[in-house]
């Protein structure tokens, strides 16, 4: 016999940030009971305009748990192939060690930068294709 109350499972594609918190919230008050650790941090680094304070591109991210997680990593055509972006990865990177991480993990689409991340030490550890000949490659770097 099914004891559980009538709950509403709603699906959004606009999630408020609140409902989002409960979410967020509520895991790592897991993950802290299960592991005894609450070490979760977002980390970004932001490239920004001198002149107006205007954010251009950059990093962000989190670290968790000896992980670190690149989420988003973006430059404007005009500012890549300066160094810059290896500039941002490495600042994050160096930050992530100093937090304790162990490893990095990310992903990007075969027609972002694979070859980007593979030249600063990152190695694939999966890929799942998609349509259209889009590929989603998973790599991870140790740091230690």
């Amino acid at each position: 016999m099914d004891t559980q109350p009538a709950l509403d499972v709603v699906l959004t594609d606009e999630p408020a940030d609140a409902d989002v918190a409960v979410v967020a919230d509520s895991l790592d008050e897991f993950n802290l009971s299960a592991s005894g650790v609450q070490d979760r941090r977002a980390l970004a680094v932001f490239v920004k305009d001198p002149s107006t304070g205007q954010t251009l591109g950059g990093l962000t991210g989190r670290t968790s748990l000896g992980l670190w997680f690149v989420d988003l990593l973006y430059l404007p055509d005009s500012l890549r192939g300066s160094g810059l972006g290896s500039r941002i990865l490495q600042q994050a990177e160096a930050e992530a060690r100093h937090r304790g991480c162990v490893s990095g993990v990310v992903y990007t689409i075969n027609f972002q930068a694979p070859d980007f991340y593979k030249r600063h030490g990152w190695t694939e550890f999966g890929r799942i294709p998609s349509e259209a000949g889009v590929s989603r490659i998973f790599l991870s770097k140790r740091l230690g």
